[in-house]
């Protein structure tokens, strides 16, 4: 028999509901990005307003659905 270790999914310090909403209405400056230590691409959002909106809308539907990863790499948590 394998032994399987049971792999735990660390999460992100950073929370859900303040992300969907920095996202829904500052999301063309790309706020979110900034909370969750995303600097660099924080920028580039504010320089486009959010690739025109298309990126903004991009990471807002990816949040929703619970796969936007902050600096670290870990999920945001729902």
């Amino acid at each position: 028999m394998e032994n399987q270790a049971i792999q735990t999914e660390q999460k992100s310090d950073k929370e859900y509901i303040p992300m969907v909403l920095l996202c829904f209405f500052l999301g063309g400056l790309g706020v979110h990005r900034f909370y969750v230590g995303k600097v660099g691409t924080g920028i580039l959002m504010l320089l486009t307003l959010g690739g025109l909106g298309i990126w903004a809308l991009i990471d807002f539907i990816i949040i929703v659905t619970g796969n936007f990863k902050d600096k670290e790499g870990y999920k945001i948590k729902n």
